[in-house]
């Protein structure tokens, strides 16, 4: 009974753990740098809500909360009028931007590295280039030939097998207008109708294609893992804009609840088949998606932080605290609306 509960239970605190990974380093990153910079940090805290341990070291306190979904540095003026000695109030703002994004700049770097320990342990890389087409593939009816390198699919520039796979799942009716790069040529090729079929109630393309891969060197690993970072980046912020504008509904999202499912399974599946590059593709993009997502110009993401402070560097005064707090107070509202409307629909989906 005990090893068939310890077998459910292991994957999950695997996944929880790698949250307050994620959490600590993004959180490390806001703490060096102003560390580095002479900022007082009162206090340097993982998760959120009541405290469950603290320990206090010169004028730092460090503390562990009870849920794992956060964690924040509070400097000194950061949030008030303080001019005390260290305060963040009286930084240049090329400092205070170099603080502020710190925390998603060592996420991103953080899916980078991830991605280049899957890429440098892969048999191959994939690559947006045809190698071969399954029998009677309509696609190459179409007009598409081995050896093309996709370089754009309805407009959209392709440079990794993300892009690719992205724009194309994103279609609407199969049919794609390609730009592929062809005997050293450009050759656009219109109106290339894929075959569609029906997976649990939605029409998807299916990929009558193989693409190629390369072989894993370090020239590759280092080119492919930039790119394919850079890609997931672009990818998140899209999908996020198709949210809003709503050609994706709550559905298609996961928030803390459906990701770490998803992670616990995956991290079960590795562990039974010994092979663990599922899970590694999944912390990358997990990682890269935190970094991309705190940077978005949002009230009360970093990336909003920083486009107040790109206004005191131009308009050579600060912005009201009242303003920014009001500001990034409905941003919060809006974030924690979002962030609880997406956990019912993960339990949700967790019964269904």
């Amino acid at each position: 009974m005990i090893a068939v509960v310890w077998a459910k239970l292991w994957p999950i605190l695997a996944a929880i753990l790698f949250f307050g990974l994620l959490i600590a380093t993004h959180e490390a990153g806001h703490f060096t740098m102003a560390k580095l910079f002479k900022v007082r940090v009162n206090e340097f805290a993982i998760g959120m809500g009541p405290t469950l341990w603290k320990t206090k070291k010169k004028e730092t306190q460090y503390s562990l909360r009870l849920f794992p979904v956060g964690g924040y540095v509070a400097m000194e003026g950061e949030d008030g009028d303080s001019t005390a000695d260290g305060s963040f109030t009286t930084k240049p703002p090329y400092q205070k931007g170099i603080i502020i994004l710190a925390g998603a700049v060592v996420n991103l770097l953080t899916g980078l590295l991830l991605m280049a320990i899957l890429l440098g342990t892969s048999d191959l890389i994939g690559t947006p280039a045809l190698s071969k087409f399954q029998d009677g593939a309509a696609s190459k009816k179409q007009g598409l030939r081995e050896g093309d390198r996709i370089l754009a699919v309805n407009d959209h520039v392709i440079r990794t097998e993300y892009d690719l796979s992205f724009y194309m799942a994103q279609d609407k009716d199969g049919v794609m207008d390609f730009v592929v790069e062809r005997d050293g040529e450009t050759v656009p090729v219109k109106h290339v109708a894929f075959d569609k079929k029906d997976v649990e109630g939605t029409e998807v393309v299916v990929y009558d294609f193989a693409i190629v891969g390369v072989e894993p060197g370090f020239k590759n690993v280092v080119k492919y893992s930039v790119l394919d970072s850079l890609s997931i980046v672009r990818i998140v912020w899209v999908s996020l804009w198709d949210l809003v504008t709503g050609q994706f509904s709550m559905n298609d999202m996961a928030g803390p609840v459906g990701t770490v499912q998803a992670i616990a399974d995956t991290t079960s599946d590795a562990a039974k088949s010994g092979n663990a590059s599922r899970l590694l593709l999944i912390m990358a993009l997990i990682a890269i998606n935190v970094g991309a997502f705190n940077l978005i110009p949002f009230p009360a993401l970093d990336g909003g932080r920083f486009v107040f402070i790109m206004l005191e560097g131009i308009l050579r005064r600060p912005i009201s605290k009242e303003v920014q707090g009001m500001v990034n107070a409905i941003g919060m509202a809006m974030l924690l609306g979002l962030m609880v409307m997406v956990t019912f629909s993960d339990v949700f989906k967790l019964f269904r």
